[in-house]
């Protein structure tokens, strides 16, 4: 994802921010003020953002001060003013005690705000960071807009302001959110990273004016739909700006592609990922301690194969223990420079490549626009959406935001750097939902009736459909003999190997098979005539419009072959140029999809299938015994929320 989120408290953390994430995750000196360390930083100061502003006497774009930002995240939820508001109410003649209730936001809270981090993908920051100034200023504007835009479906669609006992109603903030947004320039390894802080506040004002406290869960549960908003804007409106395209590649083998800027080669995204090279290093050692591990008793601790959590987890500890220490901030105008002499002298990639990156990223653009037109069928997205979610979900059971998350990325995958229309995501997913999903919400409270907190399951027959792979058990080794220390590797390693040379028994990731059962679902709808039912489905053009230039060329033909070629539809892929493109390490959904693999889908995993006939059968009939009363949905419309259980999806695969 390329937006993180993280809670912020009063206290430590807030002091944190203050001393080091406004000043361009540099040091700020002691006792020096806000304005002036981030001029020694050489980042521009922070600006504030939202509708909730006015309330505030806060205007969109002005500078963010040091007390405001005092009041508001480190004094528990107070007015950016309420310093000001204080001393004149004592002025007045007010009680201390009223003049610091009038400063107050409602009741003071712990958590005060979250930090949301928006960066671009690699490849725009990078022609961000090599490309001339007219690309610099263009990728910013585009950068800060695609975060407003994000900010504002938030504020539409996301946040809640929770309040009664217990917080048991809750209602959209009409007046809008407020936040303060801060610009970095670098990572911690000293290369571009392009990348914003924003600090949200959550405090938001209701209906009768009084403030609550936005319900953090739910911003949590939309920040991989809002990451895929943000990517998909930014790379819009930059491919637009600039004239540009988008293409797919394949970062970790068996994840899914993400979109990058054709033409940008990626040995400077390598270039680049020094940090990237040493958690994966420190990772190999972690994933090798994990498998090895055995308790006193010289059994195995943990599972003998690293599962896709347990990844997750293992990634978050090398991150940590190979963090370096924050350098010293420079200038922008210091950075770039040095960041082009870097890269001419160390990624490898040509002097030429680098010095004329916009020109071959046009080039390559020029290319994907002549022979790939983005065709975004409503129907056919919304069967590659519901079985992509359904396979990445565990249970196969999700929410409303799932769909939405994955819409987003099908049409920046179709779209390749073009704009769509408002609200076709929305389109996208209330096709999934009418026509592919299942609703087997068992909802205890009101709120559970909500369409956002709705459980979903697939309703196809899944006999076709690939079951997740599960590794086999090794078999106990006779001669396997436990370690003289608990403490030290059940197994020896293999000699002349380094850390991560050594083969890790790994459980598959799912998005392969995720990919599988959508083409399979597709041809079934294609050929069942009752499930189209009048309408034609354009498979190939559809799939076509998703997939890079290099499989949309025609095979060259041979001199020597005087053969007339056979009358009948042409291959749209070619294998020729699929092995040149695994070797340029770019990739799409459609790649693995060979007539064995499709023929292999037909054979086994009935399992699966019969426990969804019955769970389909089962609340279908519950349905029809007992229908619920929908309720109709409006934003200010108090409801009482949605106890944990059973029928909250969880969020594994996003």
């Amino acid at each position: 994802m390329t937006v993180d989120i993280r809670v912020v408290r009063a206290g430590q953390m807030y002091r944190y921010y203050l001393r080091q994430t406004v000043v361009g995750d540099g040091r700020r000196p002691a006792r020096t003020p806000l304005r002036e360390a981030q001029e020694q930083a050489g980042v521009p100061v922070g600006r504030w953002m939202g509708r909730g502003l006015a309330v505030l006497g806060l205007a969109p774009g002005e500078e963010v001060t040091e007390s405001q930002l005092r009041n508001l995240f480190g004094e528990r939820g107070r007015h950016p003013y309420a310093d000001r508001i204080e001393a004149d109410l004592l002025a007045k003649g007010e009680s201390p005690k009223k003049a610091f209730k009038a400063g107050a936001l409602g009741r003071q809270v712990m958590v005060t705000g979250v930090d949301f981090v928006f960066r671009p993908q690699p490849t725009i920051y990078l022609l961000w960071a090599l490309g001339d100034e007219e690309t610099r200023q263009v990728i910013e504007a585009a950068h800060e807009r695609a975060i407003e835009r994000v900010l504002e479906w938030i504020e539409d669609e996301v946040a809640v302001i929770r309040y009664g006992k217990d917080g048991i109603y809750r209602v959209r903030p009409p007046g809008g959110l407020v936040a303060a947004r801060f610009r970095h320039y670098e990572a911690r390894s000293g290369m571009p990273l392009l990348h914003d802080h924003l600090l949200l506040s959550v405090k938001g004002q209701r209906m009768d004016g009084k403030w609550g406290s936005i319900h953090t869960l739910a911003l949590h549960e939309a920040t991989v739909a809002a990451s895929a908003l943000y990517n998909e804007l930014v790379a819009a409106e930059v491919c637009e700006a600039l004239g540009l395209a988008t293409e797919p590649r394949t970062v970790t083998p068996g994840r899914r592609p993400v979109m990058e800027i054709a033409g940008v080669p990626h040995e400077l995204i390598r270039w680049t990922s020094r940090r990237s090279d040493q958690i994966a290093a420190c990772l190999a050692e972690l994933e090798h301690e994990y498998v090895t591990a055995v308790d006193d008793d010289g059994e195995l601790k943990f599972l003998p194969v690293v599962s896709e959590r347990a990844r997750a987890k293992l990634n978050q500890i090398a991150a940590r223990k190979t963090r370096p220490p924050k350098q010293k901030t420079r200038p922008l105008a210091q950075l770039r420079v040095w960041w082009k002499t870097s890269a001419i002298l160390t990624s490898g990639v040509a002097v030429d490549i680098i010095t004329s990156l916009l020109e071959y990223a046009r080039a390559a653009a020029a290319a994907i626009r002549a022979r790939v037109a983005a065709v975004v069928d409503v129907a056919l997205a919304a069967v590659d959406v519901a079985a992509t979610v359904f396979v990445m979900n565990d249970g196969g059971r999700f929410h409303r935001r799932h769909l939405l998350a994955e819409a987003r990325r099908h049409l920046a995958l179709v779209g390749r750097g073009r704009r769509r229309e408002p609200g076709l995501d929305d389109q996208i997913v209330a096709a999934a939902i009418s026509t592919h999903c299942l609703d087997i919400s068992e909802p205890k409270t009101t709120i559970g009736l909500l369409s956002d907190y709705r459980l979903y399951t697939a309703r196809w027959s899944l006999s076709d459909l690939p079951a997740r792979p599960r590794p086999a058990t090794p078999a106990p080794d006779p001669y396997r003999q436990p370690p003289a220390d608990p403490g030290e590797p059940a197994a020896p390693r293999p000699s002349g190997q380094d850390a991560g040379e050594w083969e890790i028994p790994r459980i598959p990731l799912q998005y392969e098979r995720a990919v599988l059962a959508g083409a399979v679902v597709r041809e079934k709808l294609r050929t069942t005539t009752g499930a189209v039912r009048g309408r034609t489905y354009d498979v190939v053009t559809h799939q076509q419009a998703a997939m890079p230039e290099q499989l949309l060329a025609s095979p060259a033909a041979d001199p020597n072959d005087d053969q007339e070629p056979e009358a009948g539809p042409r291959e749209a892929i070619d294998m020729k140029a699929l092995r040149a493109l695994r070797e340029s390490r770019t990739d799409v959904e459609a790649l693995d999809l060979t007539a064995d693999r499709l023929r292999h889908l037909t054979d086994a995993f009935t399992k699966a299938a019969d426990d969804s006939r019955t769970r389909a059968t089962r609340y279908t009939e519950q349905d029809d015994a007992d229908p619920v009363r929908p309720v109709r949905r409006d934003d200010q419309q108090a409801h009482r929320p949605q106890e944990p259980g059973p029928h909250r999806g969880r969020e594994a695969g996003h």
